[in-house]
Formats: structure tokens, C-alpha cells, sequence
């Protein structure tokens, strides 16, 4: 597949990308040698290649999931301008 300066210049108004005229050979020719990348990446043999996620292999860890109230409620309201009855205290806003 080949770009030309047409195509170049519709992907550019598609991306909002503000590219002058004369500008559009060049833009035309960095998509061609992208696709060209991409054209190498099909002939490579992947037959029986496990896919990856990383690199490097490792598990993630991993917690049950349960649902708390974080139990931090002191440590954050010490934080606070202004806090009463365990909540934030913020002035009133709307008449």
C-alpha cells in the first residue's frame, strides 16, 4: 500500500493536525516507511509464538477484593482546614 500526498493530507485534516502544502510529500513519505515497517512485521513466522504481555515473566499480585472504608479517616481529616464529625467541613456555597 502506497500513500500519496492526497491521502496524506486526509489523514491529517481526519488526525486535526494543521499541516501546510508544502509539507504533505514529506508526511506522505514518513507514513510509507511506517507501513513499510509493518509490511516486514507480516512476514515474520509467529506459528506456535505464545502471545506476550510483558517481557519479562511475572505473575501480578494479587488481594482478595474486599470492600472497606479504608480505615484512614483520622489520618485524613488531620490534613483538613476544617473537620466535624468526621467529615470535611467546607463553607457554604449556595444560598
Amino acid at each position: 500500500m502506497s500513500i500519496d500526498t492526497n491521502t496524506a493530507a486526509r489523514i491529517a485534516r481526519l488526525a486535526r493536525i494543521r499541516v501546510e502544502e508544502r509539507d504533505l510529500p514529506g508526511l506522505a513519505e514518513e507514513f510509507n516507511t511506517i507501513l513499510g515497517f509493518v509490511e516486514q512485521l507480516g512476514e515474520v513466522d509467529v506459528e506456535g509464538i505464545e502471545p506476550m504481555v510483558s517481557v519479562t515473566p511475572q505473575r501480578l499480585k494479587r488481594r482478595e477484593d474486599v470492600v472497606t472504608d479504608g480505615g484512614q479517616q483520622k489520618a485524613v481529616l488531620a490534613n483538613a482546614p476544617d473537620a466535624r464529625e468526621g467529615f470535611f467541613a467546607v463553607p457554604k456555597v449556595v444560598e
